[in-house]
């Protein structure tokens, strides 16, 4: 089903460094304070697809902005729709109101609608006064489509994963590749998945984390690019037929005291760092990029309400849009890195990335420059 290798190594252990800025100690969305991720994954049967039964590669993965009830402490928030091919749930709210006030799933397409149910029993069991003395609760979740190696139609992520991911979920080191929501999901005709990394900007701007997660199922292997280089083109043994549509979700956090409209301008900027990585978010892309900030958060009620917002001086947001492009690279080729060869439903494959193969290529780029 899967080489469940934990040897692979990220990016920045194969020695490929991305960008200027450094990143935190995990070199993760962990490093921003209180982030936490969980993931739930599901890995069960072989051979031909059996709708409704399996074989099943999929999963579901949570993030949690702070250690706190977040209904009670929304976080400031944005989100930016690269292209809309998707189907992704709780996005009008946060734009309109600029908060997030649940943890944000990730699974695959058609487990959204049980994901957000299970989200909002969570939220209900927390918040007694929900729907009773107070309003309702604005569930997020997002998705990309696993069906290449997932029954996708049997739904097979319930209430009880989505509850262990939230439960499970903790901060330092987190799992990448073909874990979680990433189980299933292909990005450049190989493994992808879950992948993270962040990066600190400069103590007299401030000193904020930035961290990103994404979760890749998207591009065709002759447009991919590692640090600069065509890889993809001589991996492929022939131009790919596949469009380079697909999804990818990518979760920007930081720790900067920044505003809904300056988070909006962050999220923007995660399309820098998919597009460095070869994407050309085609026409059956659902590309979606949520950003929050883990300071100035607003409580739900009014008596503990605080009207001043602190926010960074506009000019050092440039540091923080580098932040956000180089984490995102980052984060999607350690989803690439991480991933496991994995055969799925109907002896359908995706292969790891060939290390040796890249590390031959990357060589060469160098000796020829």
């Amino acid at each position: 089903m899967g080489e469940m290798s934990k040897d692979r190594p990220r990016v920045r252990d194969f020695g490929i460094k991305i960008g200027s800025l450094e990143p935190g100690a995990n070199d993760s969305i962990t490093d921003v304070q209180g982030v936490r991720v969980g993931h739930a994954t599901l890995i069960k049967g072989e051979g031909p697809l059996r709708p409704g039964q399996g074989p099943i590669r999929t999963g579901v993965t949570a993030i949690l902005p702070h250690e706190g009830n977040i209904f009670k402490e929304k976080v400031r928030a944005a989100s930016f729709v690269i292209n809309g091919f998707g189907k992704s749930m709780g996005l009008i709210q946060i734009d309109e109101l600029g908060t997030l006030e649940t943890p944000i799933l990730l699974t695959n397409t058609l487990n959204v609608g049980i994901v957000a149910d299970a989200l909002i029993e969570h939220m209900l069991e927390m918040n007694p006064d929900i729907g009773v003395t107070t309003g309702t609760v604005d569930p997020v979740v997002g998705e990309c489509n696993d069906s290449f190696l997932n029954d996708i139609r049997g739904r097979h992520v319930k209430s009880e994963h989505v509850k262990q991911a939230i439960r499970t979920a903790t901060d330092g080191q987190m799992e990448e590749g073909a874990v979680g929501a990433g189980t299933g999901m292909s990005a450049f005709e190989l493994k992808g998945g879950i992948g993270s990394s962040s990066r600190i900007i400069p103590k007299e701007s401030g000193g904020y984390v930035t961290g990103v997660l994404v979760l890749s199922n998207f591009g065709r292997l002759d447009d991919l690019m590692i640090d600069g280089v065509h890889v993809g083109r001589e991996l492929a043994s022939h131009p790919a037929p596949a469009t380079g549509d697909g999804s990818i979700m990518i979760l920007v956090a930081t720790d900067a005291p920044v505003s809904s409209r300056q988070l909006k301008r962050m999220a923007k900027r995660a399309t820098h760092g998919l597009a460095r990585t070869g994407s050309i978010s085609g026409h059956g892309s659902g590309d979606v990029v949520i950003a929050f900030s883990t300071v100035n958060r607003r409580s739900h009620y009014r008596e503990y309400s605080s009207a001043q917002i602190k926010s960074v001086f506009e000019e050092d947001m440039t540091w923080l849009f580098r932040a956000t492009a180089e984490a995102t690279e980052e984060a999607i080729l350690n989803s690439l890195f991480r991933a496991e060869t994995m055969i799925g439903r109907d002896g359908n494959k995706r292969m790891a990335l060939p290390l040796e193969e890249t590390r031959k290529i990357l060589r060469n780029h160098t000796r020829a420059h």
